[in-house]
């Protein structure tokens, strides 16, 4: 077997075993803990509450096992079977060797990997997700969420695939870089558009009506010097149960945007808490580390494609035309998750981080823990989240600490607020 080809059998065969023993570990750790709420969460669940926190964890944890051997052998049955090969030769043949029969071959392949990917996103959707209470969606509603993004795919990949390669007929060399700075020139520009164009095709986001809720997280958003252009409360009780909070956009496109579902489970001081803990990412600079970070890692990213367009054996492993530049860009992307995977527990170390680090700036902001730790619990409590993950689980999985590790960080002596 072709050494490339080994080598991808072999990365995909390593983490469907760390993946299925991770989630094997897990689940055994949920049934042990499944007899009564730890002790340093005492009142948080009743014994009901919390014997279905812990099947929801189970149930998740199988579906979770499913999806990753399923997910292995579809990625198997692209990289082997000799599909993209035929899906090469059928769409490089209506223009050899054009940047834009390139850029439909990759964005093609792609949406045949997301088309065969929604068995089990309706499975859990309308079956996991419903079993536990949290579906609010529609099987109409569904399907037409999978539409939108299928053309936004299209509509957004095909031509940014096509400028890409456009730019490496013409830049030479260093394409890479320019490729590079191409994608981080839309990349931001998606950053700002995102909220105006793209989300309110999936959702309805309505200004936070004026009262004693909007005069608060106003008055707390310019006691921390958080300018936004608006407060929006987003409709995702029309798909799910769970909760969340973020906002979009930088600079003076900032908004806050605020899940009715928090709206609806939290009281108006948590509320406070969780957008305080939304803005001290911002205060203490981890959107622009983490928008930073993620362009080292693309720049590398395109380092590792124009290398590889160069080893004529790399492509041909897959049969696919060797030194064929978007071939090579689809297996560097289906492939990369395999080795991205085994550094994850880096990365949520880092993000973890960022986490403790915006509970100290909201507990600091509203004067007190007491309002952060209601939310988180609440949140917890509501979304049946597993409260004792298995330590290597979390470390690979969970970018945020568990709820135990936020509490016992949330107590320690308050800080200063950061600049």
């Amino acid at each position: 077997m072709d050494r490339f080809r080994l080598c991808a059998a072999l990365l995909l065969v390593l983490r469907l075993a760390a993946q299925l023993l991770l989630e094997c570990v897990n689940r055994r750790e949920a049934r042990r803990n499944a007899g009564q709420c730890p002790a340093q969460l005492e009142g948080l669940m009743d014994a009901a509450a919390y014997a279905k926190s812990v099947q929801y964890t189970v149930a998740k944890g199988l579906l979770s096992s499913v999806e990753a051997a399923y997910g292995a052998a579809t990625l198997g049955l692209l990289l082997f079977s000799g599909v993209l090969a035929l899906l090469w030769h059928w769409l490089d043949g209506l223009a050899p060797g054009a940047a834009w029969s390139g850029a439909l071959f990759v964005v093609a392949a792609m949406d045949l990997v997301w088309l065969l990917g929604l068995p089990l996103d309706w499975w859990s959707q309308f079956r996991l997700e419903e079993r536990f209470g949290f579906n609010k969606s529609t099987l109409g509603l569904w399907a037409v969420d999978q539409v939108k993004c299928l053309a936004l795919g299209l509509a957004l990949g095909i031509p940014l695939m096509w400028a890409m390669l456009e730019v490496v007929a013409r830049a030479g060399t260093f394409w890479w870089v320019w490729g590079f700075a191409l994608l981080q020139g839309v990349r931001l520009v998606m950053i700002v558009l995102f909220p105006r164009l793209v989300l309110p095709l999936f959702n309805k986001l309505s200004p936070l009506p004026e009262g004693a809720m909007r005069a608060r997280l106003l008055a707390l958003a310019g006691r921390t010097g958080f300018a936004a252009s608006t407060i929006e409360v987003i409709d995702g009780s029309k798909r799910s149960g769970h909760s969340n909070a973020f906002f979009t956009g930088f600079g003076r496109f900032r908004r806050i945007v605020l899940y009715d579902t928090l709206m609806a489970q939290l009281a108006p001081e948590e509320v406070e808490a969780v957008l305080a803990h939304e803005i001290g990412h911002y205060k203490c600079g981890h959107v622009l580390k983490g928008l930073a970070l993620t362009a080292v890692l693309q720049l590398a990213a395109f380092w590792v494609i124009a290398w590889l367009a160069r080893v004529p054996a790399f492509n041909a492993a897959f049969g696919l035309p060797s030194r064929a530049l978007a071939p090579t860009f689809l297996l560097v992307v289906l492939l990369g998750g395999l080795v991205t995977f085994w550094f994850a527990p880096a990365v949520n170390w880092l993000l973890r981080r960022n986490e403790y680090e915006a509970d100290a700036f909201a507990r600091d902001a509203v004067g007190s823990s007491g309002p952060m730790t209601g939310a988180l619990r609440k949140l917890s409590r509501e979304n049946l989240s597993n409260l004792t993950p298995h330590p290597l689980y979390s470390a690979v999985y969970y970018s945020h600490p568990t709820l135990i590790e936020r509490e016992r960080a949330l107590r320690r002596r308050a800080g200063r607020l950061p600049a």
